[in-house]
């Protein structure tokens, strides 16, 4: 059985690399690592031309990490913790993911591909959740992640891939939705409150968290996108890769 294509959006920064500085679409490999051991074809989606396009060529898409969403977007003004703006980003992510939904294409919201989700269908975020929390757990050092439980709700698809009880995963977000988007239901939450999945109701996979599921041991949410993109494929006459 062929593998379903697998698109994941990638950043654009600054890289060193061998004798090279430059700018670079880069993406971590733990991504192409996930979808990889989870049967799918990873293919990484620069921000730049007309991504949007691609929607029809792909069995699925993952919105990957990455810096914060531009605040304007969503009618606020940047905290002075907000960073990593890339507007160009933005652009790119929230038309593709709009076409893959329009598509019904099976989806994957990561970290910051949860709070495009969430501000796409109107909804607001925290931007700095520290303020909201009172800890720095979802983040606590450059480049460290933090093992936080959180706990899926039941009947959820969360639940359904992580099990219903609570489960460690590894966050790394000073960010985090404050209004919910509409059509979104919350299927995971972590101990102090915040908001750390969503799925869209309408669609028949568009799940987002607000960890980072790369990282982990397992690739349980990355079998279920390969699972939900299979499906898809074989109810489409003449699809296929």
């Amino acid at each position: 059985m062929s593998r379903p294509v697998i698109g994941i959006s990638t950043y654009v920064e600054p890289a060193r690399f061998t004798v090279w500085d430059l700018p670079v679409a880069l993406l971590p490999y733990m991504y192409v690592e996930q979808v990889t051991r989870a049967g799918g074809q990873p293919v990484l989606i620069p921000p730049a031309g007309d991504p949007a396009a691609l929607v029809p060529r792909l069995d699925g898409l993952i919105l990957a990490g990455g810096g914060d969403i531009d605040p304007g977007r969503y009618g606020d003004s940047p905290h002075p913790r907000t960073d990593y703006i890339r507007k160009f980003r933005d652009s790119a992510e929230f038309a593709v993911m709009t076409a893959a939904l329009q598509a019904r294409t099976p989806f994957l919201g990561v970290c910051r591909g949860l709070q495009v989700l969430n501000v796409a269908l109107g909804g607001t975020l925290h931007q700095h959740l520290p303020d909201v929390v009172g800890h720095t757990g979802h983040s606590p050092a450059p480049g460290e992640f933090g093992p936080l439980p959180v706990q899926p709700a039941l009947g959820s698809k969360v639940a359904k891939i992580l099990g219903p009880d609570p489960v460690t995963v590894p966050h790394y977000h000073h960010q985090a939705i404050d209004r919910l988007g509409t059509g979104l239901t919350v299927t995971a939450t972590a101990a102090d409150g915040t908001i750390e999945a969503v799925e869209l109701d309408a669609h028949p996979f568009a799940v987002a968290v607000q960890w980072h599921p790369e990282a982990a041991h397992d690739c349980a949410l990355f079998e279920a996108l390969v699972a939900a993109a299979r499906s898809a494929d074989a109810t489409i006459p003449g699809q296929g890769h």
